[in-house]
């Protein structure tokens, strides 16, 4: 499982709907990329989701993680996003639209399973 940088893609269910992510701690980094941690990708805006109709609310918001962080490596006591990230949308269907990780934004540090 790959840890997730800022170069990270994350997106709703739909594809279309990019998340803006972010992290603020710098101490870790690779390739110069901060190395995300807990909470990072949750509470995050949700851009370009295409799912929209008279009674369809888009993807807009990332909600709560239900998986997806490290049991093993901490930063600054926070725990370490991986690729493994999911979590439910404010989209409709309510609780059942989810993000997901398209790409991790590097391909070299990893966590054993």
């Amino acid at each position: 499982m790959k840890f997730l940088t800022n170069r990270a893609k994350l997106t709703c269910k739909h594809v279309t709907g990019v998340v803006q992510i972010f992290t603020l701690q710098n101490l870790v980094t690779i390739e110069n990329e901060p190395v995300l941690v807990k909470n990072d990708p949750e509470t995050k805006l949700i851009l370009g989701c295409a799912n929209v109709g008279p009674t369809i609310k888009p993807c807009s918001l990332t909600l709560k993680a239900t998986e997806g962080y490290s049991d093993f490596i901490f930063i600054n006591n926070r725990a370490v996003c991986l690729d493994t990230i999911t979590g439910l949308t404010d989209g409709t269907a309510p609780g059942t639209v989810k993000y997901v990780v398209q790409n991790p934004g590097q391909h070299f540090v990893a966590e054993e399973t």
